[in-house]
């Protein structure tokens, strides 16, 4: 009965997550979907420690104080951290969920018994396939989102470094991963277990390493999916039903948006996969030296304000600066004016999948009026003004006709179709891409020098 009761209540928490990622797909749905996940996750948790079983006080207490001091720093976090920071956070989230499904294998190992798949010195088959792929999958995931951690917070460039040989580097690491994980399984050696440890951490650096931050969005998804494999291979070896399908879910999906992002980017998703292989790394042009049209923000408000329609393009700039309750600010005292206002969202704009719509939410700015690229990119032709606020590489038109630029091919938004471009930007340095925007240069392009919140809120004061 216990078993019943319990196989029944995992049903309904995978339920509830698979509800909580439907509603998570739209933003007038996503804190309904939130609050189902969280549900969800609350019902998973105590049904696993209701099978348990646990009797001994020393142990509960242990339990309640993990998760005390877990869901006190969780807390901390949640109430201090930028949503700019999002990305990094996000990235160093999964890393915990690798190093997680790291130490269950380990303890596992060590503890067979505990786990039910065996006795000491002689665990089944199966559970030593699915323990050696959760630490395989789980240690590069851990290893790969440091670097991706690292590459977002500025603690290390976000250029790719390429190291020498990397493809055949990586092709013989996992060879050797492979190997390993063969004769772990037929003859159990300790060291054989860790050192398939030490070559996925070191395999997950030499993956992730190579790509550029351009390629950050992809990687972050990537890495998404990479910690829910890892989830559900442990979840294999534990027999837990709820660890299987939030793995499952969390992989599978993880995996589709890398390939929309891919897509989005005209990036090989094979290629971004396996950390650049086969790809060119983009190489920064020359900087420009051609005169630009400078304006100011009288300038920027008298032409919008006499607009029929404005098009608000956000990108990164805007996450650095905070600007987006300025933005919306702004938004409002134009459609007081008359002004149609839209918002238009890059797939990937910003460091991470989604980055600018929670931005936006964030500001309240009505979710009626944010469009995706394939929804907006026929209206710029007939839009008097693009107002661009930070975003570069997403709106270079050397995406469309310039085939030796990196970017070439690449789904960008048409922004120099519009009557007239104002583009925010602190000076005129290359996107993150590395790569200059000949939308700079343009005949109807306005070049507005200067912090974007600040730019921002001096347009909105000449707005009256």
């Amino acid at each position: 009965m216990k078993a019943d009761l319990a196989a029944l209540a995992y049903l309904v928490s995978g339920v509830l997550f698979i509800l909580a990622l439907r509603g998570l797909s739209s933003p007038v749905t996503s804190r309904a979907g939130n609050n189902r996940g969280m549900l969800g996750m609350a019902i998973a948790v105590v049904t696993t420690l209701w099978v348990a079983n646990v009797v001994d006080q020393l142990t509960w207490g242990m339990i309640v104080v993990g998760i005390g001091i877990g869901g006190l720093i969780g807390a901390i976090i949640a109430r201090r951290i930028a949503m700019t920071q999002m990305p990094q956070l996000v990235a160093a989230f999964h890393s915990l969920v690798g190093l997680a499904a790291v130490l269950v294998a380990g303890a596992a190992l060590y503890s067979p018994s505990a786990y039910g798949i065996g006795s000491e010195g002689a665990i089944h088959t199966q559970s030593l396939i699915e323990m050696s792929l959760g630490l395989a999958i789980g240690a590069i995931t851990f290893a790969g989102s440091l670097i991706a951690f690292a590459k977002l917070n500025g603690n290390m460039s976000g250029a790719p470094i390429i190291l020498p040989a990397r493809h055949l580097l990586n092709l013989l690491i996992f060879a050797a991963i492979v190997a390993l994980i063969v004769f772990f399984v037929m003859h159990q050696p300790y060291w054989a277990f860790w050192t398939i440890a030490g070559l996925s951490f070191v395999f997950g650096i030499t993956m992730i390493i190579p790509i550029g931050g351009a390629d950050m969005p992809v990687v972050i998804s990537m890495l998404n999916s990479y910690s829910g494999w890892a989830a559900a291979g442990i979840g294999f070896t534990l027999e837990n039903t709820a660890l299987i399908i939030t793995g499952a879910l969390v992989g599978s999906s993880g995996a589709i948006l890398s390939y929309i992002m891919c897509k989005g980017m005209n990036r090989s998703f094979i290629s971004v996969i396996l950390g650049g292989f086969g790809g060119e790394v983009a190489v920064a042009g020359k900087a420009e030296t051609r005169p630009v049209k400078q304006g100011s923000a009288d300038d920027a408000a008298f032409i919008m304000k006499n607009a029929g329609s404005v098009i608000i393009v956000p990108g990164y700039g805007m996450a650095v600066a905070q600007a987006q309750h300025a933005v919306r600010e702004m938004a409002d005292k134009l459609k007081k004016e008359g002004v149609k206002v839209s918002y238009a969202i890059h797939p990937v704009a910003g460091r991470m999948p989604g980055h600018m719509n929670v931005l936006l939410a964030e500001a309240n700015v009505p979710y009626d009026e944010v469009f995706e690229l394939e929804d907006i990119n026929s209206a710029f032709a007939q839009t008097d003004v693009a107002y661009v606020i930070g975003a570069n590489d997403v709106t270079n038109p050397a995406a469309k006709s310039n085939p030796q630029s990196p970017i070439f091919g690449m789904p960008v938004l048409d922004v120099e179709k519009a009557k007239t471009v104002l583009f925010v930007k602190r000076g005129m340095g290359s996107g993150y891409a590395g790569i200059e925007n000949e939308l700079f240069y343009r005949d109807n392009t306005m070049m507005l020098f200067g912090d974007a919140k600040k730019m921002t809120e001096e347009i909105v004061k000449a707005l009256g």
